[in-house]
């Protein structure tokens, strides 16, 4: 046990360090961590995790962390895992605005910012085309295309939170009535 909490700690003080920009540029940090380094979730549990976190109000970092140190850990691991991740942002954030604040007049202080952004968007677009892959393979190219671009609109163009359109989704999938794939029906008729 001493040996997880101690993987679980190291995992998201990781995340805590590297995670500049914020909650979701942490996600893809998360999903390393936690799917491919130490394959705690699978993909799919990932998935479902972090939509359901995108529902809740609250930052995404620290319910991603906690929900996965529960299940690793129970409270303990979800108290340790939360530490571990806000720790290191809390320190970061003390020293760099302490840093910004005497020094925004310098180029390199600028540059530092500036130069995060492009490593943050491949990194977000790695997710992005991950998400889209398992969707495709689950759904179909054009249900996929359909979800994203409707989606797309209620977010971008009509101002609707994620986190509503996100529920939205859920509360449909779970009102649909099941469809039973193609070998389960030819099962049935023998």
């Amino acid at each position: 046990m001493l040996k997880t909490q101690g993987k679980l700690f190291v995992a998201f003080l990781r995340i805590g360090l590297l995670g500049f920009g914020g909650g979701p540029s942490m996600i893809p940090l998360v999903h390393q961590e936690v799917v491919k380094r130490h394959a705690w979730m699978s993909d799919d549990e990932f998935a479902d995790t972090l939509a359901i976190g995108n529902t809740l109000p609250g930052p995404i970092a620290t319910k991603m962390a906690g929900t996965v140190g529960y299940r690793i850990g129970g409270l303990l691991g979800c108290l340790n895992a939360v530490i571990a991740v806000i720790v290191p942002v809390i320190l970061a954030m003390i020293a760099l605005l302490g840093l910004f604040t005497r020094y925004s007049d310098q180029r390199w202080i600028q540059g530092m910012s500036e130069g995060v952004v492009p490593v943050v968007m491949v990194m977000m677009s790695q997710l992005t085309w991950d998400f889209f892959a398992k969707s495709r393979i689950g759904l179909g190219w054009i249900v996929t295309l359909l979800m994203g671009a409707v989606a797309g609109a209620l977010i971008y163009w009509l101002g609707i939170h994620p986190g509503l359109v996100i529920g939205a989704v859920l509360v449909t999938a779970l009102l649909r009535p099941e469809r039973r794939s193609k070998a389960t029906r030819q099962e049935t008729a023998k």
